[in-house]
């Protein structure tokens, strides 16, 4: 049988490589852009590793990536300070804004008042001081990078209002913009923070101290920093369920790929089937070769989507500077169904086959 399978496919080459590529845009969906959201959530993860801070004292939804909530009293920050085990902190706000210039069409920006902050998290200006004017602000040694930007320069944020780079800073932490705290409630008309960075006591439980904030301050919502490190796909709204309608998408492109190279491919060979059945050929024999031109068409399809992939996430790396992560679990989804979906694709091809007529067959053709 597998001279017949591997003969049906060499045939057909043309009909072969369209059902593949077929298959391998389905892989590439899956492993191109799970690999990329992970990249994402790992950057954002990463980053957020770099807070020293144990505990960011918050409000409902605040910590969501793409949050501009300001509504955290910076009276707070005081009142932090007073419960046993909390050593100092530090208000944040953090705005998110449309922005053509940034790889997602967004850009965050933090205020926050820099050598509190900076001592809080073991981080330093590589270059220039910090921003203390309301027209000035600090990027990290990546957003530079990516911008061909230095000290000095003007850049516009906020649709058009003008800030002075004024130093660079590293290791990156949260948004890869600063100002002060003050202008950026300068900006946003407000008095409040987004959240409030908590370091807590060398040798006091985490746990702990954040029962007593809870204790003390009910009706906020605690995050543990070492949580949001772990969470970071949560916090990205509609991750989820982007990544679970791509598998969808990607069994959909397989299905129909082979359903219609299969069905296009049984009504050419409708004598070869029909001489087939005649010489004593099963309605198992035959479902069982289409199914297998069905399962190598999978596996090819396999191969060449991972080929594709890894090039296009290097090409996409070195032009875009964008991180992708691999899993092997997403791998094998996409291998799973790929094949899977071939095979289902084929199904009802391989039937339609199995009932042909040999006797019809010879008559009319």
């Amino acid at each position: 049988m597998l001279e017949l399978v591997f003969a049906s496919l060499r045939v057909r080459p043309f009909r072969t490589l369209i059902s593949v590529i077929g298959v391998a845009l389905g892989v590439v969906l899956v492993i191109l852009f799970t690999g990329l959201a992970r990249g994402i959530t790992s950057d954002i993860a990463k980053r957020a590793a770099n807070w020293k801070a144990e505990i960011v004292f918050t409000r409902p939804g605040g910590m969501d990536a793409t949050s501009s909530n300001a509504s955290v009293n910076v009276a707070y920050a005081a009142k932090l300070r007073e419960i046993e085990g909390v050593q100092s902190t530090v208000p944040v706000i953090r705005y998110v804004s449309p922005d053509t210039r940034g790889k997602w069409g967004i850009r965050q920006v933090e205020g926050v008042d820099w050598q509190p902050f900076a001592d809080m998290n073991g981080m330093g200006l590589l270059a220039g001081r910090a921003a203390v004017a309301n027209d000035e602000i600090i990027m990290d040694e990546r957003q530079i990078a990516d911008e061909g930007l230095k000290i000095g320069d003007s850049y516009e944020l906020f649709g058009g209002n003008k800030y002075r780079i004024v130093g660079i800073f590293s290791p990156p932490s949260g948004a890869r913009t600063k100002m002060s705290l003050a202008a950026l409630q300068d900006v946003l008309q407000t008095d409040k923070c987004t959240y409030i960075l908590v370091k807590i006591n060398d040798g006091a439980d985490v746990d702990q101290v954040a029962a007593r904030i809870n204790q003390a301050l009910p009706g906020n919502k605690i995050n543990l920093t070492r949580e949001l490190v772990i969470d970071a796909t949560e916090r990205i709204p509609g991750l989820n369920t982007f990544l679970r309608v791509l598998v969808a998408l990607s069994a959909f492109v397989s299905i129909i790929f082979v359903l219609l190279s299969m069905y296009t491919t049984i009504t050419e060979r409708r004598k070869e089937i029909g001489i087939l059945k005649s010489l004593g050929a099963s309605t198992t024999y035959i479902i069982s070769a289409i199914e297998g031109e069905a399962f190598f068409i999978g596996v090819l399809g396999v191969v060449v989507g991972f080929a594709l992939s890894l090039a296009a996430s290097f090409l996409i790396g070195r032009e875009f500077h964008l991180a992708f992560e691999f899993s092997l679990g997403w791998a094998l989804t996409a291998a799973a169904i790929a094949i899977g979906g071939s095979l289902f694709g084929a199904l009802y091809p391989a039937w339609r086959a199995s009932r042909i007529d040999p006797v019809e067959v010879m008559v009319n053709e």
